[in-house]
């Protein structure tokens, strides 16, 4: 069990900095920084995400695992909430040659209405019908072409017929109807008559809203507090996505075995998170999206963690072997047919069947999903849906819907006076609930509920995505020997090459002859400095903690001592370029500040254990609690005793997304005592008089030996503790 936890959790970053103006011996010259890959630029949605195919079968599903729990966590949808009735209405039909078209609205969760259009064939049938789900992308359901564009498309084949042609995506809904489908095209948030949450806010956000600094009366969206939860408008709308499915697939009419979803741009990337992590659907046509370059530009199409290590070729490759298929445009995924198309062909023909994946260039059309486009859509469902159809399937031109005729609300269904940010507080509050059911009643409710307790947990695998490293990948170079009176003084550099990463080390041991047992790895959030008075001396706890029989590691992690221009902690972490207020923009493709920490204390940890037969302790102080409790956490097996000083540090009290202990997710998931409970052979301090509530249930359950006490961590006490 011990073991599994191991891998299950690990934390976050840079509590307040001990301030010491001590000058310890460097590593490097003065004025050099280490040769670190995480120096360089921050990645944006505008980078290089290529698909690095797996070896092998089993390596690919071990890889679709961690990344379907990625989709899932980031969305803030791990574990799902709760499916609450959906209370469907469907009304005001409308018919035209060879399908029909009624209006929709259900509620997704209570209060929160998912609007839309359904589409039939006009002739009844005897068995059920296939369904497909249509996300509509940016423009909305509507969209409608004005004269000069559909006269251009007219003249460049983009579009063959002037009505049908003026609504592209009423147009792929109609043929699908007429081709046997029902069809369900339903309106992202603040389009069309989706009016609870505005399209401003929705996905034109750019400056803060006066909301989203209020938290008395609940948070709203790109609100901190929305953050450590990981609820975001992405998360929303894919929620949303998952209940127009149930919708579709409890349709009569409707065969749930032949489910499939097709959308373009923004609809084509919720229809490659939907095919991700839905199972049910069984065929799909992502469009405009399936990219190794620019990722979705959107607030829609971001959240946090997504696309850390991953992109969305390899989301969509969460769908082999299931049949897919897209096209290649002149936009951002005209580099498919050589960046992309040949990995998705290689892992469909190791899962199966490499023709089972297509990807048609389109190289003369701009970004689109025009009448071409629609028409590589039809053979593929055509194919994949088992119609029966000859090929090609031709669509036909219709008389487009007017606005009497495709507005949900009316004077019989009038809309909902529910809005605005006391909507998203009830959204946000409803997502929590549900989070905090799962903590309460399946997690502790008795010693029955582990496996839950450990699907809950999984998640802190998405918030750090580190794992130990391997040894051979740990390596140190020592630069250098000083003596100070009975202490010998190692410097050396320690480098990961898994993670392209190097630290400053110090190596700290007794000038007295003895085999080394322990070796105590010291993280502090002032860094290795800490150890050492001002006048650069030893101080007394680090002579304290080296005997004869035991040596200190003191690192510089990331942002700390020789990383840092300057001698002042580090308070706020990188962000990339733009000016859109809004975390995903950075930590959806970049690890936090606390996550490097992890990794980079998991490396010293990594290296103690390469030393046979000593016994590796870890005491973290000074604003460490953050990164140290976590990486104890998540090498518990490598770590056989930790002292904690805590100094209180809880992730609900950081206020922004640019301070430096930010880390998204981490109040939903129990924030540090979920962390202080999965650790064996701990003393706490900074907590008070005893653990905290859930760390005591976690104890509970799993019977871990952990105790606190009121006594300064350095105090002589403690430090014996740390030395047994």
């Amino acid at each position: 069990m011990k073991n599994r936890l191991s891998w299950l959790l690990i934390i976050w970053l840079v509590g307040p900095a001990t301030l010491v103006d001590a000058k310890p011996p460097r590593v490097l010259a003065d004025g050099k920084v280490p040769q670190d890959a995480r120096l360089g630029e921050l990645k944006t949605l505008n980078g290089h995400f290529p698909f690095v195919v797996p070896d092998n079968v089993a390596d690919w599903h071990v890889r679709a695992e961690q990344l379907r729990r990625r989709v899932l966590v980031a969305t803030g949808l791990w574990p799902l909430p709760e499916k609450t009735p959906l209370d469907a209405v469907i009304h005001g039909k409308v018919s035209r040659p060879g399908f029909t078209v009624e209006r929709v609205y259900f509620q997704s969760l209570p209060g929160h209405f998912v609007t839309g259009l359904l589409f039939r064939p006009d002739k009844s049938s005897d068995s059920p019908r296939p369904g497909v789900l249509s996300p509509h992308g940016h423009g909305g359901r509507m969209q409608r072409h004005s004269d000069a564009e559909i006269k251009r498309q007219l003249a460049n084949g983009g579009e063959h017929f002037e009505g049908s042609g003026r609504m592209p995506k009423l147009a792929r809904c109609a043929q699908l109807a007429r081709m046997g489908c029902v069809t369900f095209i339903f309106d992202m948030l603040g389009y069309a008559d989706s009016i609870q949450i505005s399209r401003e806010v929705a996905h034109r956000h750019k400056d803060p809203r006066a909301e989203e600094n209020q938290s008395d009366d609940g948070w709203v969206f790109y609100s901190i507090d929305a953050d450590l939860r990981l609820q975001s408008i992405m998360g929303l709308q894919t929620w949303n996505a998952i209940r127009a499915l149930d919708f579709l697939a409890s349709l009569p009419d409707v065969d749930p075995q032949r489910l499939a979803v097709t959308g373009g741009s923004g609809g084509g990337t919720q229809s490659i998170l939907l095919g991700a992590i839905d199972d049910r659907i069984k065929v799909s046509f992502p469009n405009g999206m399936v990219s190794t370059s620019m990722q979705g530009g959107c607030y829609c199409e971001n959240c946090n963690y997504l696309r850390v290590g991953t992109g969305n070729v390899e989301l969509a490759a969460l769908f082999a072997p299931r049949p897919q298929a897209m096209t290649a445009a002149d936009d951002w995924t005209r580099d498919m047919m050589k960046d992309g198309y040949p990995e998705l062909r290689w892992l469909y023909a190791m899962l199966g069947n490499e023709e089972d994946v297509y990807c048609r260039p389109m190289l003369h059309f701009k970004h689109n999903y025009n009448y071409v486009t629609r028409a590589t859509m039809y053979q593929w469902m055509n194919r994949h849906l088992d119609l029966g159809l000859d090929d090609p399937v031709v669509e036909q031109d219709f008389e487009p819907l007017t606005e009497e005729e495709s507005k949900v609300w009316n004077d019989e269904h009038p809309a909902p006076t529910d809005v605005g940010p006391a909507h998203e507080r009830k959204i946000c509050q409803w997502f929590a609930e549900q989070t905090r059911k799962r903590f309460q009643t399946n997690v502790f409710e008795s010693n029955e509920k582990h496996d839950q307790f450990f699907e809950l947990a999984s998640a802190w695998l998405v918030l750090f995505d580190i794992a130990m490293p391997k040894p051979d990948d740990i390596q140190l170079e020592d630069t250098a020997e000083v003596q100070m009176d009975d202490l010998v003084i190692r410097k050396g550099l320690l480098r990961d090459s898994s993670r392209k990463t190097e630290l400053p080390l110090l190596s700290v041991s007794s000038t007295a002859p003895g085999e080394i047992k322990k070796i105590i790895v010291w993280t502090d959030g002032g860094g290795k400095k800490t150890a050492f008075d001002a006048s650069g001396n030893p101080t007394a706890t680090l002579r304290a903690l080296v005997t004869r029989n035991t040596k200190v590691l003191l690192p510089d992690l990331l942002g700390q001592g020789e990383f840092n221009d300057s001698d002042q902690p580090v308070t706020e972490q990188r962000l990339i370029n733009d000016a859109r207020s809004y975390s995903a923009f950075t930590f959806g493709y970049n690890p936090t500040l606390t996550a490097e920490r992890v990794g980079d204390l998991l490396s010293v940890i990594a290296l103690a254990n390469k030393t046979a037969d000593v016994n590796v302790h870890v005491l973290v102080t000074g604003g460490a609690a953050p990164w140290g409790v976590a990486a104890i956490a998540m090498s518990s097996d490598k770590v056989y005793r930790s002292l904690v000083d805590t100094q209180g540090f809880r992730f609900a009290s950081v206020k922004s997304y640019s301070d430096a202990n930010f880390v998204p997710g981490a109040v939903k998931y129990g924030d540090l005592p979920m962390l202080l409970g999965s650790i064996n052979r701990l003393r706490v301090a900074g907590e008070g008089d005893q653990l905290p509530a859930l760390t005591q249930k976690v104890n509970a359950v799993f019977i871990i030996k952990a105790e606190t006490t009121t006594k300064d961590v350095t105090d002589p006490e403690n430090i014996k503790w740390i030395l047994k």
